[in-house]
C-alpha cells in the first residue's frame, strides 16, 4: 500500500471509472487497473466491484478512500515541512577544511555572515590525504579540500567548485642569501634540508618534483604537515619548505620565493555532495566561501615580501 495506490483508489470513489481516473492522472486505463490490483493484494478484504461495464468501490473501499485523503493530507503537510526546513536561512551548516585553508576561510565565514539570522556555523579541521577528503561529505555539509593540479579529479559522487589555484613558494628564513634572488629555480634549492608533509598528502608530489627537477634528491630534515609550525621551523634555520603563498599566513621570520621552470600550485575546491545544496543555508555559506576566496587571492599583492 502506497500514497499512489490510495489517491487512485480517491479518484475512483469520486469519478465513478478507471476511464475516467486513467484520463485525470494522465495514466492509461491499465495503469490504473494495475495499481489497484496492487492495492487489493495488501488488504484481506474487497475494495472493488463490478457493477455492469463498472468498477465501483465496496464499503471497504469506501471507508479506506475516506482515510486516504487524510493521508494525503499528512503527506502534503510533510512536504511543506521539508520544503520550509531547506528555505530556513539560519539552518546549521558545518563546514571542514584542512589547516591552512580553515585558518584563512573560517574567520572570514564569520565574519562575512555575522548578521543576526543568518547560517549557524559549525567548523572542524581535517588533515587527511586526497582520498579521504571525499568521503567527509557523509559528516559535513561542505568540505575544503586541496590537491595539485595535475592530481586526479574529484569522484562524480561529489560536487566541487574551485575556491583558489594558488602558487606554491619555498619558504626561506630571513636572511638566508637565495632571499636576495626574485625567483628560484630547483637546482638552487636541491642542496638545502627540507621540510615536507608527509607522504601521501598533496603537497608531497610537487616536492618530489623539485628533486627531479634538479636531478637529484632532497634531504628531508622534518615532516610537518601544519604550516605555521612548518614557518617556525624554517624561520629558526631548520630549511626550506613549500608554502601555499596565500593561505598560510605571513611570518616576519620568512621569505616566500616562487619557483621557476616548475609549476606550482594547488586548487583549493569545496566539496559537497549534490543533496546539501537544496538548503539555503548551505547555498549562503557557499556563495560566501567565494566572496571569501576573492578577498585572500586579493593579498597577492603583499605575499612574496619583502623584496618579490
Amino acid at each position: 500500500m502506497d500514497a499512489r495506490q490510495l489517491r487512485i483508489l480517491r479518484e475512483l470513489g469520486e469519478l465513478g471509472s478507471v476511464t475516467a481516473v486513467a484520463e485525470a492522472l494522465l495514466v492509461t486505463p491499465s495503469a490504473v487497473s494495475q495499481q489497484l490490483r496492487l492495492l487489493q493484494r495488501s488488504v484481506t478484504v474487497p475494495l472493488t466491484e463490478r457493477a455492469g461495464r463498472r468498477v465501483v468501490l465496496t464499503d471497504a473501499g469506501r471507508a479506506l478512500a475516506e482515510a486516504a485523503v487524510g493521508v494525503e493530507t499528512a503527506l502534503a503537510r510533510a512536504r511543506q515541512t521539508v520544503a520550509d526546513f531547506a528555505e530556513r536561512p539560519d539552518g546549521d551548516v558545518s563546514v571542514a577544511a584542512f589547516h591552512s585553508a580553515g585558518a584563512a576561510f573560517f574567520p572570514l565565514l564569520l565574519r562575512g555572515l555575522a548578521a543576526p539570522g543568518g547560517p549557524r556555523l559549525s567548523f572542524a579541521d581535517q588533515d587527511v590525504t586526497q582520498d579521504r577528503f571525499p568521503p567527509l561529505t557523509r559528516s559535513y555539509d561542505l568540505v575544503i579540500a586541496h590537491r595539485l593540479d595535475h592530481a586526479p579529479p574529484w569522484p562524480r559522487t561529489v560536487t566541487a567548485t574551485t575556491l583558489l589555484r594558488e602558487p606554491l613558494d619555498v619558504a626561506l628564513p630571513a636572511g638566508h642569501p637565495l632571499t636576495a634572488r626574485r625567483r628560484l629555480t630547483p637546482r638552487e634549492v636541491a642542496d638545502e634540508p627540507w621540510i615536507t608533509v608527509h607522504d601521501g598528502f598533496p603537497l608531497m608530489a610537487t616536492v618530489d618534483a623539485v628533486a627531479t627537477a634538479a636531478n637529484r634528491p632532497l634531504r628531508i630534515a622534518h615532516r610537518i604537515n601544519e604550516f605555521s609550525m612548518a614557518a617556525e621551523v624554517v624561520a629558526a634555520g631548520g630549511g626550506v619548505a613549500l608554502m601555499p603563498r596565500w593561505t598560510a599566513g605571513p611570518h616576519p621570520g620568512v621569505v616566500l620565493r616562487p619557483l621557476t621552470g616548475l609549476h606550482a600550485r594547488r586548487q583549493v575546491d569545496v566539496l559537497h555532495r549534490p543533496e546539501r545544496t537544496a538548503r539555503r543555508a548551505v547555498r549562503t555559506v557557499l556563495a560566501e566561501l567565494g566572496r571569501a576566496a576573492e578577498v585572500i587571492r586579493g593579498r597577492d599583492a603583499g605575499a612574496c615580501t619583502p623584496g618579490c
